[in-house]
């Protein structure tokens, strides 16, 4: 998880570019934490769903193969 004070700064940034515009150092260093936190949320989506068993209503477990491969692979690393 991305730090507050690194959310913060994403926000700033946003802010201020809306407002008056960014210098080229602030435009490098929104791209970086932008990067950064993309990279954060998808490795927690990914761990998310690898983590999950769909069940149908009959109490079947119907989570998808390629979910299931994950989660043989994840065991065995």
């Amino acid at each position: 998880m991305l730090s507050k004070e690194k959310i913060a700064r994403i926000n700033e940034l946003a802010a201020k570019k809306k407002k008056e515009g960014l210098t080229t150092e602030e435009a490098k260093e929104q791209s970086k934490l932008r990067s950064e936190y993309l990279q954060t949320f998808r490795q927690s989506f990914k761990n998310t769903i690898e983590n999950v068993t769909i069940i149908d209503p009959n109490g079947n477990d119907v989570t998808p193969d390629k979910v299931k491969q994950l989660k043989r692979q994840k065991k065995f690393h």
